[in-house]
């Protein structure tokens, strides 16, 4: 496979930084003699320009302006467009300004340029640009500044956030008392973890970064210090799907996966689950059934090789059949399978190959205890929760930030968790995690999670790359799953999508991504 070689925006893009590592970037910039004044122009102009091609003909402008660095930022946005003719108005509800934003201040007033007494003389605006608070605010916002940030929320205005939408914790996505609801949000220079956070979605609106050129080498000395928190990205993704085959392959090279899946209940499972392994372009595709359910998976996946189980009188698996599971290249459970069958997640823990456990193998997995199985396997094993299993399974561990409790899992199990959810988090034993940073509530449906179990199944088996580490198989397919469902909900709206239309879905966006190529 060719070296993928990434440019500087897709290399920004993948990044996400926490408040402490922002602020160790930046003091690299400043201690290598580039000036705060020269800064806050370079990114006061930046984003100015950027307003005017987002808002060209709304003429009244309202400017947010906080005490710190980020209302300098809005002070300079507002002399430029007032300089290319916007009516700017400023509040700034702060008495005391920081030295630098004070000069910027100093010099609006002597423009002339309007400043209002209280933010409902901000009543009448196109738009509003909130330069309140940076990345940097720790404390909740209360008192008349609380009831300034409500009046902006209810009259609807759209509003233009600089870095951060103000109220919002830049690491965790939490709302600090009161935050303001963006219609857009200009990220500066990097990725905040606050914008992969659910809790902060609602109030981000459409998101952008904006480059003011910091040094990829400073980006790099300070990320090098702690494992890294990656997004997942369309580049990132094209090159890791295995859609260029050698002209002289055949099946026994693009992997056989097992599936351990469906019950009379839950039959539609175990059709999902191998529609979403079937896209992945499997050399070999096993799916093993209760004995009921092999004529239904055979009108589905005539391709594949079906493996009845003797079943219970409730149509679950009672046992599974003699299987060698070392010719398995990955093999997948849980879906529709019903949490009666421990000892079919007992066997499969001892096979040498990666094991994605999904559903009710999660819920087996919970009762037998993370300590006692999937800690002392050797070889990989993927979890993929959602919120309501990520808490049985590990019971220890705070869920309120979604990416701290993933990474946290993730070590204390040894395995690779994909937590699901509008942004599903990714993450590894040593540390690393990634996010998948575009999804839709349109995916919000029973089945939908069958599907992805299939789809990184069938990944896994499929990947011949040994510098392709499986966390970044597990996020390809992840990325794959949400994309299918935006292009479906884009096309059909969030009720059009259901779960077997959305596997329709799937091949549409492998031919999508490789006439980018």
């Amino acid at each position: 496979m060719p070296k993928i070689i990434l440019s500087r925006s897709e290399s920004l893009d993948r990044l996400l930084v926490s408040t402490e590592q922002m602020q160790q970037i930046e003091g690299k910039i400043f201690a290598a003699g580039m000036p705060v004044a020269a800064l806050m122009e370079k990114v006061g102009g930046l984003i100015a320009r950027r307003f005017q091609a987002l808002y060209p003909r709304s003429n009244r402008v309202g400017i947010l302006v906080g005490m710190g660095h980020n209302g300098g930022d809005a002070l300079v946005v507002a002399r430029e467009l007032w300089f290319q003719g916007y009516q700017v108005s400023i509040y700034v509800p702060s008495e005391e300004l920081r030295e630098l934003t004070n000069q910027h201040y100093a010099y609006i007033s002597n423009l002339g340029i309007n400043i209002v007494e209280n933010v409902e003389s901000l009543g009448n605006c196109d738009v509003i640009i909130d330069g309140l608070f940076g990345f940097g605010l720790n404390r909740e916002i209360t008192g008349s500044l609380f009831e300034s940030i409500e009046l902006i929320n209810l009259s609807k205005i759209p509003v233009v956030s600089i870095d951060l939408p103000s109220g919002i914790h830049a690491d965790t996505g939490a709302v600090l008392g009161i935050a303001i609801k963006a219609t857009h949000t200009l990220c500066l220079g990097l990725w905040k973890l606050a914008f992969l956070q659910e809790q902060a979605i609602e109030y981000l609106g459409k998101t952008e970064l904006i480059d003011f050129d910091l040094l990829l080498t400073d980006i790099d000395t300070v990320l090098a210090e702690k494992p890294t928190i990656s997004g997942m990205t369309t580049s990132r993704a094209v090159a890791n799907l295995p859609v260029d085959r050698a002209a002289t392959t055949h099946k026994y090279q693009q992997g056989h996966l097992l599936l351990i899946v469906g019950s009379e209940q839950y039959a539609g499972a175990a059709i999902l689950a191998g529609l979403g392994a079937r896209a992945t372009g499997v050399g070999m595709l096993s799916i093993a059934v209760p004995n009921s359910l092999r004529p239904l998976l055979l009108n589905y996946l005539p391709e594949a090789l079906i493996i009845g189980c003797p079943e219970t009188e409730a149509g679950t698996i009672k046992s599974l059949p003699e299987l060698d599971f070392s010719k398995y290249q990955a093999i997948a459970c849980g879906c529709g399978l019903t949490d009666r069958p421990s000892k079919i997640v007992k066997q499969i823990l001892a096979a040498n190959c990666p094991i994605i456990l999904d559903a009710d193998a999660l819920n087996i997995i919970a009762k037998l205890g993370i300590e006692t199985t999937i800690s002392k396997r050797e070889h990989p094993t993927i979890l993929t929760p959602h919120l309501g299993e990520f808490k049985r399974l590990f019971l220890k561990i705070p869920t309120a930030n979604k990416l701290t409790a993933t990474i946290a899992a993730a070590q204390a199990s040894q395995a690779i968790i994909l937590l699901k959810g509008a942004r599903t988090v990714i993450a590894g034993a040593d540390g690393n995690s990634i996010v998948i940073p575009d999804s839709t509530p349109a995916l919000a449906r029973g089945g939908s999670g069958d599907i992805l179990t299939g789809l990184i199944g069938g990944l896994i088996a499929t990947n011949s790359r040994e510098d392709l580490a499986i966390s970044e198989v597990v996020a390809t397919a992840a990325w794959w799953h949400s994309q299918a469902g935006i292009l479906a909900a884009n096309e059909r709206g969030d009720l059009g999508v259901d779960p077997l239309t959305l596997t329709q879905y799937l091949t549409t966006v492998i031919q999508n991504t490789s006439e980018s190529r």
